[in-house]
């Protein structure tokens, strides 16, 4: 009997099981660093020199590029800003226009019925002339 004893006394009361309480104090810990963390570079974030910066109105100053009109009709006459141009003339003019300091825009006014290989040959000179920028100017009432 003396074993029997000797283990009752070690078991503890039927109620005692393992604790199912979580330690918070730890994570408390953690919160108490992150809010003085957040409440010290808060105010660094938001901070700006303030500077009087000076007063002053100006119009925007908008300078347009010269453009060339150039007009092409259905039986191949080609114009130049309203005057008549052969092909290699064309050439001359657009290497010309393409050394001015600020190159000017080539606006072609192409016949509908003109084929597609004359305007793609006007193009093809001006591009190797240098003229980078190039409009087509159509009708916005439509047909």
């Amino acid at each position: 009997m003396a074993g029997g004893g000797d283990f009752r006394r070690y078991r503890g009361k039927a109620g005692d099981g393992p604790k199912a309480e979580m330690n918070v104090v730890p994570l408390v810990d953690v919160m108490l660093v992150l809010l003085v963390i957040f409440i010290v570079t808060a105010p660094l974030l938001t901070h700006a020199v303030k500077i009087d910066l000076p007063k002053a109105s100006s119009a925007v100053n908008l300078t347009k590029p010269e453009h060339i009109e150039f007009g092409l009709r259905e039986n191949g006459e080609m114009f130049w800003n309203g005057e008549p141009v052969t092909l290699e003339a064309l050439a001359l003019r657009c290497v010309a226009a393409a050394r001015q300091d600020v190159p000017p825009e080539l606006h072609i006014r192409a016949d509908r019925r003109v084929h597609y290989e004359k305007v793609a040959q006007v193009m093809a000179i001006a591009a190797k002339a240098g003229l980078s920028k190039i409009g087509f100017i159509s009708d916005p009432s439509g047909p």
